[in-house]
């Protein structure tokens, strides 16, 4: 049964839960439309957060935004957008243009860095964004920062080893961060029961030696519940959490992956009428927070926000190949 507004125990105002809805609707049209230039073969590669949205856009709502750190994975396009990366940025990032906040268009799109919300961009290999998470709340701890790192990652990659690393190290030291680990079902083409033997990633903290819950992804104001106490756990100096939050991505595993050949049009179908977008809608729509008026202007918006970000990123400029080593290399810059 999904939480409603009223049984939520957070602090959450009518404006946060709308400012909630739109990012999410916002993030869905954005995907939408990359889906679509891809196949007109406009961009060169997309990696979709369909079906993430809700998890994303919930952790990101119960982080102090612009003061937490967050080093996210390549699915999170929902989450950056709830730290204020914009539509016209994204679509920098999607064709490789100059402006691009993450690499100045010389990385793959969706490997995330947005310097001025304190984004950091992981590596391409999988779960090495866990040790840079760590590594970030050793330093909050260090310096007595009132911060927490989060970290986010697909069920699949906490078979790696640099998850377990990273894990057991935050636990040992009591370090500030959240590890989310938002399961799909799906580790490219590979299910779950042949991933791991334990029916929830959750309890994989257990041997690790820190607090592990397991929620509906799929229900935004239950991932922000669980994210907010990890947060104040964090916060308190109690340690990390790992939360895992079960959802499902009701698109394939990129714009080169055939999900015919691993799943069936049937399982899609039943995860596609618990769309995280839809349900939320229907919640804020009970709950009176909108009116049916209201989200068709919402909706209408968004779509224009995407076609003018579009419009804009393909009149941008590519970079010089002069700048493909900057920032690359640390500048000769001379110290005072």
């Amino acid at each position: 049964m999904a939480t409603t507004v009223e049984e939520h125990s957070t602090s959450l105002r009518k404006d946060d839960l709308i400012e909630m809805y739109w990012t999410m609707l916002l993030a869905r049209r954005l995907d939408e439309r990359a889906w679509v230039l891809h196949r007109q073969g406009r961009i060169a590669f997309h990696i979709s957060g369909i079906g993430h949205e809700a998890a994303q856009v919930g952790a990101a709502f119960a982080l102090r935004r612009g003061v937490d750190w967050v080093v996210p994975y390549y699915r999170d396009l929902a989450m950056i957008l709830s730290l204020g990366l914009t539509p016209r940025e994204f679509a920098l990032s999607i064709m490789g243009k100059k402006g691009d906040p993450s690499s100045g268009g010389r990385q793959m799109p969706s490997h995330w860095s947005l310097r001025r919300a304190n984004v950091v961009s992981h590596s391409a290999p999988v779960a090495t964004q866990t040790t840079h998470a760590v590594g970030i709340a050793l330093g909050i701890k260090m310096t007595g920062d009132d911060a927490v790192a989060i970290t986010s990652i697909g069920e699949g990659s906490t078979a790696q080893g640099e998850w377990y690393e990273g894990v057991n190290w935050a636990a040992i030291h009591h370090l500030p961060v959240i590890f989310l680990v938002e399961n799909n079902m799906y580790a490219i083409s590979v299910r779950q029961e042949q991933q791991m033997a334990v029916r929830h990633v959750a309890d994989k903290a257990a041997g690790l030696g820190l607090p592990g819950v397991s929620v509906d992804g799929m229900d935004i104001l239950k991932v922000h519940e669980a994210v907010s106490e990890a947060a104040s756990r964090a916060r308190a100096g109690e340690g990390p959490t790992l939360v895992e939050a079960k959802v499902y991505r009701l698109t394939p595993h990129s714009s080169d992956d055939d999900d015919r050949s691993y799943r069936s049009r049937e399982e899609v179908a039943e995860w596609r009428a618990r769309d995280p977008l839809d349900r939320f809608a229907a919640q804020l729509l009970d709950q009176r927070h909108l009116a049916p008026e209201a989200v068709a202007e919402m909706d209408a918006r968004a779509r224009q926000e995407v076609d003018e970000a579009i419009q804009f990123a393909e009149s941008a400029l590519y970079p010089e190949v002069s700048e493909g080593a900057y920032p690359v290399y640390a500048e000769d810059i001379p110290h005072a």
